[in-house]
């Protein structure tokens, strides 16, 4: 295995006790509701779902509630272990995404949620996505998207992991935060039709109290009319039929 991706497996494999105190309380579930909110208007209705890199189960919980059914995959063994206690209906398995255990056009929709930037190799990913989902299927990325408010954040986490500090992301794992035209031609250079990138969240989870609050008052408002001061691309498309 990779020496970066074994560093990404181990990492989550240790936080991931703690992973849904981030994602799935207080703030941190508004930041993970809004952002869920923007994959499922891209994926087709119903169906069955792929969810890479699905850490606890989060979405795929979400997403069966609602339209369908879905099977979960990820790096971190202790991420997908939490999963199948959440999910129990649902099929979660450990892997890459790079090479999908899974058989041809199998899919309606692929979703990935700030897992995309970890990928080693993305074209490999997108290539094995469009491979699993069936004609006309639907595929939505969210990842952090390249921009000034992101540029200092992997010396922010080069620190921390000198500092020792144990929280979710905090490590230098060599992550690539992509502009809006990157994620465009990854997407038609894996053959989607009907691409589509825009940028979504402005209150950011790591935002102290009174800057979240006031972010997410505001957040419809830059997301629409200012999104180059958004965190999140939010990458779709589909495979034609």
């Amino acid at each position: 295995m990779h020496a970066a991706r074994e560093k990404v497996q181990r990492h989550y494999d240790e936080v991931a006790g703690m992973y849904d105190s981030r994602y799935d309380q207080a703030r941190g579930r508004s930041y993970y509701t809004h952002i869920c909110r923007h994959v499922m208007a891209c994926l087709r209705p119903g169906g069955k779902l792929l969810d890479l890199g699905c850490g606890t189960g989060l979405f795929v919980q979400r997403y069966t509630r609602s339209r369908g059914s879905a099977v979960g995959l990820d790096l971190s063994r202790g991420m997908v272990e939490r999963a199948r206690r959440r999910c129990p209906g649902s099929e979660f398995s450990v892997g890459t995404v790079e090479a999908l255990p899974f058989r041809d056009c199998c899919f309606d929709s692929v979703a990935s949620i700030l897992a995309f930037s970890y990928v080693r190799e993305p074209q490999e990913m997108l290539s094995e996505a469009w491979r699993v989902l069936k004609p006309g299927g639907t595929i939505a990325i969210c990842t952090l998207g390249r921009n000034l408010l992101t540029t200092g954040l992997p010396a922010v986490y080069t620190l921390g992991e000198a500092m020792h500090l144990r929280k979710i992301g905090m490590g230098s794992f060599g992550e690539r935060y992509y502009t809006a035209g990157e994620m465009e031609d990854l997407f038609t250079g894996a053959g989607f039709s009907d691409v589509r990138v825009q940028r979504c969240s402005f209150a950011h989870i790591n935002l102290i109290d009174p800057l979240f609050f006031l972010a997410r008052r505001i957040e419809p408002f830059v997301e629409e009319k200012m999104p180059y001061l958004a965190y999140n691309l939010l990458a779709s498309g589909t495979k034609p039929p």
